[in-house]
């Protein structure tokens, strides 16, 4: 007999995911970026099932300052993908307002052509305020749309400063969007991104920017070598394009699949994912115990107190903290 939760046929959608159901994929998605305890037990039950289907896919993260060109890059390399015959899923992750935590969610209207295909899906995500940029559910959704058949998982991400590191812990191919002539190439760029970077991109690498480009180029590779080598044993690539002229972007796929392919044969590849696997572990159980913890009776009658006298300066903040742990733990 089918397992059914709230109206939820786990073993039906996943049946549907695997058979790629554009509906199904949809709603798998909207399950696990719930935040109601009922349904985030589905979401983790259908993700667990579906983790056992490998699908031989990429995983590529593509960062960078707003006004890059990130969603037109994203699209002219789409293209260029979709007429390799692959299969194309987009998660765009979108700034949430800290206070309203409302998400402009913007990107399939960026990315016209592509949302008009049928083999690409593209799933805006609110970032939720999550650090680094990353949704909190990205890592589950990247399973659901691979077992649903899409073999290059694009990840977009808020671009907005060395948080952004976080993203290398879910792809396999790290890409860093830059533009030329915006002053001193190197300045404002923190150190961790660029050592996370396997790619740097140089995009609007057109017309009168060429130059500037070719000089920002030679400017990063100089300021590379002075980096550590790193885990891969492969120096960090610098290319350049042109997104809005679709110039050069066969050549940026290129280097992709010339790095990514030597990852294989080293085995870093899979070593890679699986140091990225058991991070996530990790990840995962902070995440339970958070939930735990906020979800206890003993927490929620007690919290407004220790709130009250931590903002009265009765309590220190850590103080208050160990108490209210110690209150919701059981004696042994």
């Amino acid at each position: 007999m089918q397992k059914k939760h709230n109206q939820v046929d786990i073993k039906l959608l996943e049946s549907e995911i695997l058979n790629g159901d554009i509906k199904s994929i949809s709603k798998a998605l909207t399950l696990i970026e719930s935040n109601l305890p009922q349904y985030h037990n589905l979401g983790n039950e259908l993700v667990n099932s579906l983790t056992k289907h490998k699908k031989n896919s990429l995983r590529i993260g593509i960062t960078g300052v707003p006004g890059v060109g990130k969603s037109t890059f994203i699209e002219a390399l789409g293209e260029h993908l979709l007429d390799q015959n692959h299969k194309i899923g987009i998660l765009a992750i979108d700034p949430s307002s800290q206070k309203t935590k409302g998400s402009i969610l913007g990107d399939k209207t960026r990315m016209e052509n592509l949302s008009q295909n049928t083999n690409v899906f593209i799933r805006p995500t609110p970032s939720s305020g999550t650090l680094g940029g990353v949704a909190k559910a990205t890592r589950e959704s990247i399973t659901i749309l691979e077992a649903a058949g899409y073999d290059i998982i694009l990840i977009e991400t808020v671009g907005v400063g060395q948080s952004e590191i976080s993203v290398g812990a879910m792809v396999d191919f790290f890409l860093l969007l830059m533009i030329p002539g915006a002053g001193d190439e190197l300045q404002g760029i923190k150190r961790g991104i660029m050592e996370m970077a396997d790619g740097i991109v140089i995009n609007k690498a057109e017309g009168e920017n060429e130059k500037k480009a070719m000089l920002a180029k030679n400017q990063l590779e100089n300021a590379l070598h002075l980096f550590p080598l790193p885990e891969s044993s492969q120096a960090t690539r610098v290319m350049l394009c042109s997104a809005l002229h679709k110039k050069a972007i066969d050549k940026v796929w290129k280097g992709i699949q010339v790095h990514l392919n030597k990852n294989k044969k080293s085995n870093y590849f899979e070593h890679r994912r699986a140091n990225q696997a058991v991070f996530w572990f990790k990840e995962a159980v902070k995440q339970e115990l958070e939930t735990s913890f906020f979800q206890n009776e003993i927490v929620k009658a007690n919290w407004q107190n220790f709130e009250e006298d931590v903002a009265n300066q009765k309590l220190s903040p850590f103080s208050a903290a160990k108490q209210i742990i110690e209150k919701q733990t059981p004696k042994q």
